[in-house]
């Protein structure tokens, strides 16, 4: 019997693991290490103000997680996944308009956007009734045949302009503000071309799959996954970090889940002259600063409807939202910064102790932002929620810099790993993708195709490509 293909992953991220996982469902021989006492990476929960709260550490709410086609079809409900969702998916107040709220029902959604519900219905209604059909390409390398051509062209033509112009096909300012936000979590100015792409996405993931937190926390999807590695024999071991190519265990083939200029730290000089070039270059853009929050009783919210979802977008209206990207982006810190809010207790109350709530908020903020951004971001809490600082009990902050100390990936805080730019969005980080220019080595981090999020799609389809080189060299 010829021995079995063996695999290390350095990383122990939602890509890792779904690398891991995609690899030793085709009987290969996996081991993940992590360098941190538990894996997770951008997935986990923990108790940051009091005891009994339970407050995502980093992501938190997951429309694209419950949309991948590969955690959709590793039926991680069987390890104690539960997604739980929200009545209202996403609120987003302003000043002197009704709140825009998005609903999984479309239609629901157009009927509270007043006379942009038509429109709204006409942009984003052809791709949500074929979003389970393309969703594997848009959540993959830009640069394939697609299999179905027709269908992606469709959310090409809304997903290719910047943002910023695909808004003018709204006339009033609920429905401008509602994408707005969702655009916004490019962490890009609304102007530059491929921001509507996010919006588009995240937009159409809520009406075809919801915006859903899991039960317990994000971290019942690293638990999930995690429970299913090792059942199809893959092997985790923590608290081990991989600093050189010394570090690691003889194998067929090496996943990194980590930054480009990671991965160039741990190969040093035996990575090609062109492909080290691409991995230095390798911009990291703006960043997160966030709170987490206890909170006594609800959110003290002037509208009662914004209390029924469960994520807010707290940025005022489109031109705001775009002010504000495009000051993070050359380096300043907004006045009024975009802050998206999460409030998991409404749809999870396990999240919660007695009367108080966990908040979880973050304003994006320049890259490697080093100044103290929590009265900004309390500022446009109670912008829309007056008498929401008397409820706060405790407070938790994490830095730009605490959180790349606590994720190297997060270069600067930038959570992304890695700005969003047009150039970025194709390459990442080369037309190789998740090619290295070492044989046997491939990239899976959220630096290459799809990017940033919960979905594990980055590690999948770097799988895969291992997978075709193990059948290539037998």
């Amino acid at each position: 019997m010829p021995r079995p293909h063996l695999a290390t992953v350095v990383g122990g991220g939602p890509n890792g693991l779904a690398a891991g996982i995609a690899l030793a469902q085709q009987g290969v021989q996996v081991t993940v290490l992590e360098a941190a006492d538990t894996v997770g990476g951008g997935a986990r929960t923990a108790e940051l103000t009091l005891p009994g709260l339970r407050h995502d550490v980093c992501s938190a709410i997951h429309p694209l997680g419950v949309s991948s086609p590969f955690l959709r079809s590793l039926e991680l409900e069987k390890y104690g996944l539960n997604w739980l969702y929200p009545e209202i998916g996403l609120a987003h107040p302003l000043d002197d308009e009704p709140t825009a709220l998005l609903y999984r029902s479309l239609d629901t959604t157009a009927d509270g956007l007043g006379e942009d519900g038509r429109r709204w219905r006409q942009v984003f209604g052809p791709v949500a009734r074929h979003f389970d059909s393309i969703a594997d390409h848009i959540l993959g390398p830009m640069i394939r045949v697609p299999r179905h051509p027709f269908l992606l062209a469709s959310f090409g033509m809304r997903a290719a302009p910047p943002a910023a112009l695909l808004a003018r096909a709204f006339s009033g300012e609920r429905a401008k503000a509602l994408f707005g936000g969702c655009a916004a979590h490019a962490f890009r100015p609304l102007e530059k071309p491929g921001t509507a792409a996010v919006g588009t996405m995240l937009a159409v993931s809520g009406h075809t799959h919801g915006w859903p937190v899991a039960e317990g926390g994000t971290q019942a999807i690293t638990d999930a996954m995690t429970g299913l590695l090792e059942e199809l024999g893959g092997t985790i071991v923590t608290g081990t970090t991989v600093r050189s190519r010394a570090d690691l265990p003889e194998s067929d083939i090496t996943m990194f889940d980590t930054s480009p200029g990671g991965f160039a730290d741990i190969v040093g000089s035996d990575l090609p002259r062109r492909q080290r070039r691409a991995m230095r270059r390798w911009k990291h853009g703006p960043a997160a600063y966030k709170l987490d929050l206890a909170v006594r009783g609800p959110i003290p919210w002037r509208d009662p409807e914004i209390g029924r979802a469960g994520t807010v977008h707290l940025g005022g209206t489109f031109a705001e939202v775009a002010l504000s990207e495009r000051e993070i982006t050359a380096g300043r810190m907004p006045e009024r910064p975009f802050v998206l809010l999460g409030q998991q207790y409404v749809a999870d109350p396990s999240r919660s102790a007695g009367d108080l709530n966990p908040v979880w908020a973050y304003a994006q903020v320049p890259h490697a932002y080093d100044g103290d951004a929590t009265d900004a971001i309390l500022d446009q809490i109670e912008r829309f929620a007056p008498g929401f600082r008397d409820r706060i009990v405790a407070t938790h902050v994490t830095s730009p810099a605490g959180y790349e100390a606590y994720n190297r990936n997060y270069v600067g805080g930038d959570i992304s790993n890695g700005e969003n730019t047009l150039r970025q969005l194709i390459l990442r980080p080369s037309l190789a993708t998740y090619d290295t220019g070492i044989a046997g080595m491939y990239l899976c981090s959220a630096a290459t195709p799809p990017g940033a999020g919960v979905h594990g799609m980055c590690g999948y389809h770097a799988a895969r490509r291992a997978l075709r080189h193990l059948d290539e060299t037998g």
